[in-house]
């Protein structure tokens, strides 16, 4: 079994810029810059042979660059159960669109569809039963968050693995745009 998902890697020098955001949340566990992505389709854990069509369908998507922004945060849960903290995407009929495609790959792979609101987002921390006040007040501090404009040229195959220190990524496929 290989735990997979299809993501936007975020450039070294906009994940710089995101990573000074990084404090101020007591119990946040925060993301490497390293682990910085926009999730196109989580596909979860699947055997290899699953896995090996899922990629193989992620490598005929086709589609041209696009230009990204990151603008604002928010949090993912209420209350207690708020379980992270993330930057957001700005509106973006490219990102969609890929997102869709990646969705439909997934389904053609043998997936079952995924029936959540698509939310592209990049996550910052992952927080444990926080103080919602905290929260709210960290977003109310930072919901200024902008980055420059970046271009996105492709996008990856990604699993992910479970350590001590949290999930780590490994880039298994690369797929370029245009």
């Amino acid at each position: 079994m290989i735990r997979l998902f299809a993501a936007v890697a975020v450039p070294e020098h906009i994940g710089e810029g995101l990573v000074r955001h990084q404090t101020g949340l007591d119990g946040a566990r925060w993301r490497p810059i390293e682990a910085f992505h926009i999730t196109l389709r989580f596909a979860g854990d699947m055997p290899e042979n699953r896995a090996d069509d899922f990629e193989a369908e992620l490598s005929v998507i086709g589609g041209r660059p696009f230009d990204l922004t990151l603008s604002g945060v928010g949090a993912f849960g209420e209350g207690q159960d708020i379980h992270a903290v993330w930057a957001g995407v700005e509106d973006s009929d490219d990102l969609r669109h890929l997102a869709k495609a990646c969705e439909t790959a997934a389904r053609r792979a043998g997936l079952d569809a995924d029936t959540r609101a698509y939310k592209p987002h990049v996550t910052l921390a992952y927080l444990r039963r926080p103080d919602p006040g905290k929260v709210a007040a960290w977003i109310q501090s930072h919901n200024l968050l902008k980055s420059p404009s970046f271009r996105v040229m492709g996008f990856g195959l990604y699993s992910s693995w479970q350590t001590s220190e949290g999930s780590t990524y490994r880039e298994e496929a690369v797929y370029p745009l245009g």
